[in-house]
């Protein structure tokens, strides 16, 4: 096989790996997803039912149910059920493969960027 095949067989999986980040940075791009994330850092791992996490938000449990699901589906929160509620947490090692992608694949380490933070006094 010449080694332009393999090249482009190593381009589709690096392409993969930008897909998958980008459909979870989309995920995180909408507002009330991005609310409900914050939120969910903030309850540790225990997590909070649905509900109390609709009422957070102030959205309707359709629309909840399926901003939970967009953000289930991409990897950054999980799900468990307990009786007959559904309780969402964090999941820390999605929400940190795409923090890990951004920091060493996009931003490639640049101390600039990903360096300790200075953080100034008002």
């Amino acid at each position: 096989m010449p080694p332009i095949e393999f090249i482009k067989y190593f381009d589709i999986f690096k392409t993969m790996e930008i897909l998958d980040a980008s459909n979870g940075f989309s995920a995180l791009a909408e507002p009330t997803r991005l609310e409900t994330v914050k939120f969910l850092i903030k309850a540790g791992p225990r997590g909070v039912c649905a509900g109390e996490i609709a009422e957070l938000t102030g959205a309707a449990a359709p629309t909840m149910s399926f901003h939970l699901k967009e953000l289930a589906r991409n990897g950054i929160i999980q799900s468990r059920k307990e009786g007959r509620r559904i309780i969402y947490a964090i999941n820390y090692g999605g929400l940190r493969s795409l923090i890990d992608f951004l920091m060493d694949d996009i931003l490639t380490g640049d101390p600039r960027l990903c360096g300790p933070f200075v953080v100034a006094a008002y």
